[in-house]
């Protein structure tokens, strides 16, 4: 009874993009045949707006995504944000707001925004993002006929994770897979230096000379889930916070005074790298290739 409710609320509610569109001053404008909107808070204004549902997928692309990525990797991450939002609306459908701007669940930038930023180049980004979202128009990821938690992230460690090493739930389409292409992203690997004193206030830790680490518990990939630096159980993501990394996918080395660093990838691992969806569409793969190689066992669906 559930699954027939949702597939008529999908019906009855989610806007329909006329695949007709007009110009004005080149930049491609989407016209709807219903009002559905996105209730999207901004954190830094504090304020709940609602923004067209392709509208909303737009500025979450802007946020989520180099401009300079392939047009294929821009509309594997239209569909998985849309996915996500949709998976979100169902579960927030009685707050105030089904979303928020931030990391927290996507990016979101609204048109303003992105006119101060981009200025002269805003009219070709708005547009090649636009193409990414038009051609992939209304298209969602489902596995056994429910809409999938498509989560993302910027960069893997070669391999992305299994969801319940990462969170808590095992999901069948959250499967570890390989993704050796992301060695192209620029933090791929990141190296840091901490003087040792920095290193335990920033731990809030007691000062000794050398410092004694004994890793408890890891991914199956070697990220770092809980980890004893002298004596004090840590998980990886308080050092990742504490020390600002990019992951908590790292080793630890001591020269002396000095603490040396380095990470593996950027972000918590699951489902959809970014970077590996920009290497694989270098390489000539489709988005939908793209998506169904990091969502295992998924079909697109069209509202």
């Amino acid at each position: 009874m559930k699954k027939i409710l949702l597939l008529t609320c999908l019906i009855i509610f989610i806007p329909f993009l006329v695949v007709n569109l007009f110009i004005k001053d080149d930049e491609i404008k989407f016209i709807y045949t219903s009002n559905m909107s996105v209730r999207v808070k901004q954190e830094d204004a504090d304020k709940i707006i609602k923004v067209p549902f392709e509208d909303y997928i737009v500025g979450v692309l802007a946020g989520e995504m180099p401009i300079s990525f392939e047009l294929e990797a821009l509309k594997a991450q239209a569909v998985a944000a849309r996915s996500y939002v949709m998976k979100k609306m169902e579960y927030n459908k009685d707050k105030d707001y089904d979303v928020v701007d931030t990391v927290m669940n996507q990016v979101y930038l609204d048109n303003d925004y992105l006119k101060k930023a981009w200025k002269d180049d805003y009219t070709e980004n708005i547009n090649k993002i636009k193409t990414a979202v038009l051609e992939t128009s209304n298209q969602y990821l489902v596995y056994d006929d429910k809409v999938i938690d498509a989560m993302f992230f910027s960069t893997s460690v070669g391999f992305t994770e299994n969801s319940e090493e990462v969170f808590t739930s095992k999901l069948p389409y959250l499967r570890s897979v390989s993704s050796t292409w992301d060695t192209i992203s620029p933090v791929y690997e990141v190296n840091y230096t901490f003087e040792l004193e920095d290193f335990y206030n920033k731990l809030n830790l007691d000062y000794q000379d050398e410092i004694i680490l004994e890793k408890v518990k890891t991914t199956s990939t070697g990220r770092i889930k809980e980890i004893k630096i002298n004596d004090v159980l840590f998980t990886g993501s308080e050092v990742v916070t504490a020390l600002n990394l990019k992951s908590n996918h790292f080793s630890i080395k001591q020269d002396k005074n000095k603490i040396y660093i380095t990470t593996k990838g950027y972000g918590h691992g699951v489902g959809m790298s970014q970077y590996g969806a920009q290497a694989m569409a270098l390489e000539g793969y489709t988005y939908d290739e793209i998506l169904k190689h990091y969502y295992q066992g998924t079909e697109i669906k069209k509202f």
